[in-house]
C-alpha cells in the first residue's frame, strides 16, 4: 500500500509542483484548470470528487473512513501520471494533505500510512484557497456553516508541517493574476538558488527579486569606485561667501519663508552602539582580578578610554550615574578608583539600567544646561524654531527605527510643549521608518546568501541611502537636512544664521531656474546664451561641447533637462581630519563631470592618482543640506529618478560571530542625490559638531560655558 502512496520524482525532469489546497467550495478546481491553461502544462484533478460522486449516484452512499485510502491511492495515480506529461509546472487539485485534514475533521483520526505520506509529500508551494468566495451546494458538499473553522484547520496543518504556502484571496480573476505573479517569482527565485521558504521570506519582506539579483551580482563582480576628477575647492566648486553676503541671503530667506512649506529632516535611525564601542570592548576584555585599568590602557594602547576616564566628571550623564551607584552601593565611595570606574561603565551599558549603547542617539544626554540634561532631540527642536518656522509653525521629521519610536515620543513629550510656550511657535513632529523593501541581502565571504541559526536569510538595512524614499514622501517645498548627532551646546543663533543663508541662496537660484523654465519654450536663439552662462557660472554644470550645433528645439530640450531637477545647497567646512564624505568633481561613465559628495569607502585608495586627488581635498561634508523639492510648476519631483544606481558600496560586518558582507545603497547625500543640481558653500567650523564617539561630548562646543 505504501508503494501506491509514493510521490514520483523523475531526475532530469525538474517540474515545479503546486498544490491547490483548501476547504470545499473554495475555487481549487477552477484555479488549477486556469493555471494549467496559462502555463500550457498539466493539472491533476481531484480523484475524490469522481469517486464519491459515483458512490452517491449508485447507492446514495457518503464518504466513510474505509474510502480514504482508496481515495489517496487514486489521487497519487492521477498526480504521478500528470507529472510524466507536465511541462515546467504541475498543478495538483488537492493532495494527500487535504485527505488527511478531512479525515481528522470528520473522523477524529487519520490512518498512519496516509498521515505519513501526506507529511512526506513535497510541493514547491501550496496555494491555500480562502473561503471569501460563495459556497456552492452540490451532492458532496455539506458544511456551509463551518467554513472558518475548517479553513483554520487546513492552515494549521500546513504550519505544523512546515509546508511553504500562500493564502490566495479574491475573485477568480484576482486569484489567477496573483497566482501567476507568484509562480513567476518563485521560478526566478529558484533560478537564483533560493528555496521555496526563502522565496516566501523575500515575498513577505516586499524586497523585489530583481533587486536581490542585482545585489548578488554586485557581491560577485564588485562595484565601481568613484572616478575622482579633482577635489572641489574654493572658486572651483565651492562658493565662498562674505558675512555680508550671508546676511543678505539670510534676510532674503526671512523675507520669503512664509511663502514656502518648510521642514527639517533628521536621519535618526539605529542605536548608538558605535558611540560606545571602546567601552563595550573594555567591559569584554578587562579583568579587574588580574590587572589594573592603567595596565589595560598600556596593554591595549586604549587612548579613547584614557580620555574618557580623564574627563568623566564633565559628561552630562555623570551625576545621574554616580547618584545611582551611591544609591545601589552604600560603600561606593570607599571602593578603589578602578572599581568605581568599572562599575560606572557597567551601569552605563547595563540593559537594565542606563543601557546607552542600545538607545538611539537622539534620546541620550548630550549637554547640560543649568544642570538640566539636554538631548539631541531637544537641540534640534530649538534649532527648528529659529530657522524652519513659517507663520509661527515649525515642522520636523525624524526617521527612526520602529523599536525606538516610543523613546523618541517620550523624550519629545517632556520638552515640546515647554519650548512651544517659550518660543511662541507651534512644533509639528512626524516620524517615518526605513522601509523594509530597501534592505539588502547579506552574504558570506564566498558571496553565498548568509543565514541565521534557523536557516533563514539575513537582510540588513540598506544604509542611509534608503532614506531617499522617506524624503520622497514628504510634503514640503524646502527641506533642511541635518544628522541627529550634529548639534551644539552654544551659539545656536550662529547655526541658524548660516542655515538661513544657505536657504536664501537656494531661493534665489531656484527663482532664476523657475523663471527660465517658465519662459524657455518661447525663447529665441538669441536668449539661449544667457541660460548657458547661468548654468555654467552659477550651477557648476558644463553644457555639451556640441551644444551650439543643436537646433533651437534640441537646445531647449537639453537645457530643460539640466534645469528641471531638484536642487540642493550644501554647507562645507574646512577639512580638520574628521572621517566621512567630502566634495569632489567626479566623472561618470558617460564622461560627464559633476559635483558630488563622496564617501571615503567610494574612493580607490589603491589607485595612486585617485589617492593623490583625495589627499588634496580641502573641505568636508558635515551633512548640512538645504533642498528644493518642487519643480517650476509647483509639482514635487520624484527623487527616485535622480539616483545614481551604479554607486553604493559593500561593507563588511559581523553577525553571530561570523563575517558577512552587505550592500549599502547609494547614500542619501551621495549617489541618491547624484543627479540633483548641486551647490557647495563654505560654512564655518562652528556649524559642524558631530558626536561619533562619547568622547566628542568633551569638546568645547558640547560643554556649557
Amino acid at each position: 500500500m505504501e508503494e501506491n502512496l509514493k510521490q514520483f520524482h523523475f531526475p532530469g525532469n525538474e517540474i515545479i509542483k503546486f498544490a491547490i489546497y483548501g476547504p470545499e467550495s473554495s475555487g481549487k478546481t477552477t484555479l488549477s484548470q486556469q493555471l494549467a491553461v496559462h502555463f500550457n502544462t498539466e493539472w491533476a484533478p481531484e480523484f475524490a470528487r469522481d469517486y464519491l460522486q459515483q458512490k452517491w449516484d449508485s447507492k446514495k452512499g457518503i464518504c466513510s473512513p474505509d474510502d480514504l485510502i482508496p481515495i489517496a491511492i487514486g489521487q497519487m495515480k492521477l498526480e504521478n501520471s500528470a507529472l510524466q506529461k507536465a511541462s515546467n509546472y504541475l498543478f495538483v487539485d488537492t493532495c494527500l494533505m487535504t485527505t488527511k485534514v478531512f479525515s481528522e475533521i470528520y473522523y477524529g483520526f487519520c490512518d498512519s500510512k496516509l498521515d505519513k505520506a501526506a507529511r512526506k509529500h513535497k510541493y514547491d508551494l501550496f496555494f491555500l484557497t480562502d473561503i471569501d468566495v460563495p459556497w456552492e451546494k452540490d451532492d458532496l458538499r455539506d458544511s456551509p456553516n463551518d467554513r472558518e473553522i475548517t479553513f483554520e484547520k487546513f492552515k494549521q496543518a500546513l504550519t505544523e508541517n512546515n509546508k511553504p504556502f500562500i493564502v490566495l484571496t479574491g475573485n477568480q480573476e484576482t486569484r489567477l493574476q496573483k497566482a501567476i505573479a507568484i509562480i513567476e517569482g518563485l521560478t526566478k527565485a529558484k533560478q537564483l538558488g533560493f528555496s521555496s521558504q526563502d522565496f516566501l521570506q523575500i515575498l513577505h519582506s516586499e524586497i523585489p527579486l530583481t533587486q536581490i539579483e542585482k545585489q548578488l551580482d554586485i557581491y560577485k563582480n564588485g562595484i565601481a569606485k568613484a572616478n575622482l576628477n579633482r577635489p572641489a575647492v574654493i572658486n572651483d566648486g565651492i562658493l565662498q561667501l562674505t558675512d555680508e553676503k550671508f546676511l543678505e541671503y539670510s534676510s532674503l530667506f526671512d523675507e520669503k519663508k512664509d511663502n514656502y512649506k518648510l521642514k527639517k529632516f533628521i536621519p535618526a535611525s539605529g542605536a548608538a552602539s558605535r558611540m560606545f564601542k571602546f567601552l563595550i570592548e573594555f567591559l569584554s576584555e578587562f579583568d579587574i582580578e588580574n590587572e589594573t585599568i592603567n595596565a589595560y590602557l598600556n596593554r591595549k594602547k586604549a587612548t579613547e578610554l584614557k580620555v574618557f576616564l580623564a574627563g568623566l566628571e564633565k559628561f552630562p550623564f555623570f551625576k545621574a550615574i554616580e547618584n545611582q551607584l551611591l544609591e545601589d552601593f552604600n560603600n561606593f565611595k570607599s571602593w578603589s578608583k578602578d572599581q568605581q570606574n568599572l562599575f560606572f561603565i557597567k551601569l552605563m551599558m547595563d540593559e537594565n539600567h542606563f543601557d546607552f549603547s542600545n538607545k538611539p542617539k537622539g534620546v541620550l544626554p548630550f549637554h547640560l544646561n543649568n544642570n538640566q540634561v539636554v538631548t539631541p532631540i531637544e537641540e534640534h527642536l530649538k534649532e527648528s524654531v529659529l530657522y524652519t518656522s513659517a507663520h509661527r509653525i515649525s515642522n520636523l521629521h525624524f526617521t527612526v527605527s520602529e523599536v525606538h519610536k516610543t523613546q523618541f515620543e517620550d523624550t519629545l513629550f517632556k520638552v515640546k510643549s515647554k519650548l512651544e510656550e517659550t518660543s511662541g511657535t507651534k512644533i509639528n513632529i512626524a516620524f517615518s521608518h526605513q522601509h523594509q523593501y530597501t534592505d539588502s541581502i547579506a552574504v558570506n565571504n564566498d558571496n553565498k546568501p548568509f543565514r541565521d541559526q534557523e536557516g533563514k536569510l539575513v537582510f540588513r538595512p540598506g544604509g542611509h541611502g534608503a532614506l531617499i524614499e522617506n524624503l520622497n514622501s514628504l510634503d514640503a517645498d524646502i527641506v533642511f537636512i541635518k544628522n541627529i548627532d550634529n548639534v551644539i551646546q552654544n551659539e545656536i543663533e550662529t547655526i541658524a544664521f548660516y542655515k538661513k543663508g544657505l536657504a536664501g541662496l537656494l531661493i534665489e537660484l531656484q527663482g532664476k531656474i523657475n523663471s527660465y523654465l517658465s519662459k524657455i519654450d518661447s525663447m529665441s536663439d538669441d536668449e539661449i546664451p544667457a541660460i548657458v552662462n547661468f548654468i555654467e557660472q552659477q550651477l557648476n554644470s558644463k553644457v555639451n561641447p556640441d551644444f551650439l550645433k543643436y537646433t533651437l528645439e534640441n537646445k531647449i530640450t537639453y537645457l530643460k533637462e539640466i534645469l528641471n531637477r531638484p536642487i540642493r545647497v550644501c554647507g562645507m567646512v574646512k577639512n580638520e581630519g574628521e572621517p566621512g564624505g567630502g566634495p569632489f568633481w567626479v566623472t561618470d561613465t558617460n564622461g560627464n563631470t559633476t559635483l558630488q559628495i563622496v564617501e571615503s569607502a567610494q574612493i580607490d585608495f589603491s589607485n595612486e592618482s585617485q589617492s593623490l586627488i583625495a589627499g588634496k581635498a580641502t573641505h568636508f561634508n558635515p551633512v548640512d543640506l538645504v533642498c528644493g523639492l518642487k519643480d517650476y510648476k509647483g509639482s514635487k519631483f520624484d527623487f527616485r529618478n535622480f539616483i545614481d544606481h551604479q554607486s553604493g558600496f559593500i561593507v563588511e560586518k559581523n553577525k553571530f560571530g561570523k563575517p558577512i558582507k552587505a550592500f549599502e545603497l547609494p547614500g542619501l547625500w551621495n549617489g541618491a542625490m547624484a543627479n540633483w543640481i548641486t551647490i557647495f558653500v563654505e560654512v564655518p567650523l562652528v556649524t559642524f559638531n558631530p558626536v561619533k564617539t562619547v568622547n566628542d561630548l568633551l569638546k568645547p562646543t558640547h560643554q556649557n560655558h
